[in-house]
């Protein structure tokens, strides 16, 4: 599928108001193993980039070159599933936005989060956030709108307020930054289901959900979420939180034991590993332009 298919196709998943199951990914293999599981679409997280790229927190890190590198990396290996990015705040004032959705826009993205904190930003569930005024952020939603190619490329806007200015006022400005354009919006972080309830009754468009294990939001049931007609449910760090726990129990073994026995079950074996990486396509490639051997 082309690029603008497959915005158009993201966007028609989200218009279905149904809760699509947004997995993050902080690497291609992680996008490979969403992929090969079975979701419709991926969502590529800045936590997971910074957390696997670096090992340090989602305190605004990592650079726009490496998460355009990233988006490259997995739409080459998942050619055919809408890729939502976290864009953060687009990493400077409204001009550094219109370039940065030119930058996902071509690196292969069908959507981009936007948000409304001070650069540089942290993570939605840490505490310290700050946010900038609101009308510099419609300013950057105007900038993003005005930046992208395609007309199915979804603007995402997502507030940051809750915790400082509470739920009335995360909910007057996603009114606004859908005003200014954005198809979908976003408040993160809401601290109860009669919050999350009123996000879903009281803003405009389509509506994403942030879900992150051991953080302020609580987990509603898919039910509820249908219920509520919410059009995504980001699970952005699930794949990053199963693979600490897992390597960490894995390896805590391995140093106690000196083997791995005992935990043959806890392990992708080696050819399962090369499933996932797709190796049979590069063996057929190799095969089709081997050099025949010299008479």
């Amino acid at each position: 599928m082309t690029d603008r298919e497959l915005s158009r196709k993201f966007l028609s998943l989200l218009e279905e108001r149904r809760g699509l199951l947004l997995p993050g990914a902080g690497c291609a293999l992680a996008a490979r193993v969403i992929a090969a599981t079975g979701f419709e679409a991926l969502y590529i997280t800045g936590a997971g980039l910074a957390n696997t790229l670096h090992g340090v927190p989602d305190i605004g890190l990592v650079s726009l070159s490496e998460v355009t590198a990233n988006i490259t990396s997995m739409r080459e290996v998942c050619p055919d599933l809408p890729i939502f990015a976290d864009g953060d705040t687009g990493f400077g004032n409204a001009v550094n936005m219109y370039r940065t959705v030119q930058l996902y826009e071509r690196a292969g993205a069908n959507a981009i989060q936007i948000e409304d904190q001070l650069f540089p930003k942290k993570c939605g569930h840490f505490n310290g956030k700050a946010v900038i005024d609101a009308r510099e952020m419609v300013d950057k939603v105007k900038a993003a709108v005005d930046a992208r190619r395609d007309e199915n490329f979804v603007i995402v806007a997502r507030t940051d307020c809750r915790s400082m200015l509470g739920i009335d006022a995360a909910i007057e400005r996603v009114h606004m930054y859908h005003e200014a354009g954005a198809q979908a919006t976003f408040v993160e972080a809401p601290q109860s289901l009669e919050e999350i309830e009123r996000v879903a009754r009281e803003t405009p468009g389509l509506k994403i959900l942030n879900i992150v294990h051991g953080g302020k939001t609580p987990m509603p049931s898919m039910e509820q979420i249908k219920e509520w007609q919410f059009s995504g449910v980001l699970y952005a760090n699930a794949a990053l939180q199963a693979s600490i726990r897992s390597m960490g129990n894995v390896l805590g073994h391995l140093l106690k034991v000196g083997s791995l026995s005992g935990v043959e079950g806890q392990l992708a074996d080696f050819a399962e590993r090369q499933v996932v990486v797709n190796k049979d396509h590069f063996d057929a490639l190799e095969a089709r332009y081997a050099t025949p051997p010299a008479n």
